[in-house]
């Protein structure tokens, strides 16, 4: 009787059985019976998507391209509302306001909440108590911390700096902090970066300590001094944190309105209104919706660009 278990078809089976191809095509039938499981379990969420991101968006982009001004009836005007906008100067100054305010914020924000995590990293486990109160001042509220500022800022006699400047012997400088235009926008800034430092201050120091301990006890037992192990070891390894702090500061920055809206309302002569404020004011104040969408589509367009960095890098990350 002939034995046909080496026969050259069963070979040619038992190669293809443990080969990449046959891997490949295991994976696919895999994958086919696993799809409708799948497709069930996430489709509640891309209906949740779809109704709170997909629709307005794309509901705002459709009014941009519309005359929409209180109860006159629509017209469909095209790009004339993104013409409209760059021809108005007000709209090209709020522009620049946002680029200062921006940048401003998220520098000082992110160098605060660097230098923060550092001295939280060195700080003895006994003071454990008042780093637990640093973290706790930065998670309130931007509109609480807007009040806070305001009560700082007056320009009367019961405000906070004010009086500091006086007691200290300089009443020359005692000054309307928000009521000038030439200072509204800085003390702003200041009043938000102080608002914004609590995230930085967190993915940094959560960088610092996913640093590898035997790192640390290696430049110890070199001699490091601890101002050297942090410039040496702590601040590059803790440029992960930094990069997503920066991140994300640019886009709250950007789309920025509470502390705004308590603190100056845009004002004064409209000096300390970012595109967020505009596109409030344009749209619920002056009833101008298409125009008002247009606005927010070309804030969209921004936070999208600074987005691209990121998503490139999470790629790249991903391979």
């Amino acid at each position: 009787m002939a034995d046909t278990s080496a026969s050259p078809v069963r070979e040619a089976a038992g190669v293809m059985q443990g080969s990449p191809l046959a891997a490949g095509i295991k994976g696919r039938r895999r994958l086919l019976r696993d799809t409708p499981a799948a497709l069930i379990l996430i489709a509640p969420v891309i209906v949740l998507f779809a109704i709170a991101v997909i629709y307005p968006l794309v509901e705002t982009i459709r009014l941009s391209f519309w005359d929409i001004q209180g109860l006159r009836k629509p017209a469909f005007i095209g790009f004339g509302n993104y013409a409209r906008l760059f021809a108005d100067a007000a709209f090209r100054n709020t522009l620049l306001t946002t680029l200062i305010f921006t940048i401003g914020t998220t520098v000082i924000s992110v160098a605060i909440g660097w230098v923060l995590a550092m001295l939280c990293a060195f700080a003895p486990q006994q003071t454990l108590p008042f780093r637990v109160m640093i973290f706790a001042a930065f998670g309130i509220s931007e509109a609480v911390s807007g009040y806070m500022w305001i009560g700082i800022y007056r320009p009367d006699a019961g405000g906070l700096l004010n009086s500091l400047i006086q007691l200290l012997g300089f009443p020359g400088f005692a000054h309307a902090w928000l009521g000038d235009a030439n200072t509204a926008l800085w003390a702003l800034i200041v009043a938000a970066s102080w608002s914004g430092v609590g995230l930085p201050l967190m993915l940094i120091f959560a960088a610092i300590q996913a640093i590898p301990k035997s790192v640390l006890e290696a430049a110890y037992m070199d001699g490091a001094k601890p101002l050297s192990t942090m410039r040496h070891i702590m601040m590059p390894l803790s440029m992960p944190g930094v990069r997503v702090a920066v991140f994300i500061n640019l886009l709250s920055a950007l789309r920025a309105f509470d502390i705004i809206y308590i603190l100056t309302g845009g004002g004064p002569v409209r000096s300390t209104e970012t595109v967020g404020y505009f596109m409030y004011r344009e749209s619920m104040t002056q009833f101008k919706l298409g125009y008002g969408a247009a606005a927010t589509v070309i804030l969209l367009l921004a936070v999208l660009i600074i987005s691209i960095p990121a998503i490139i890098q999470r790629t790249a990350g991903a391979k």
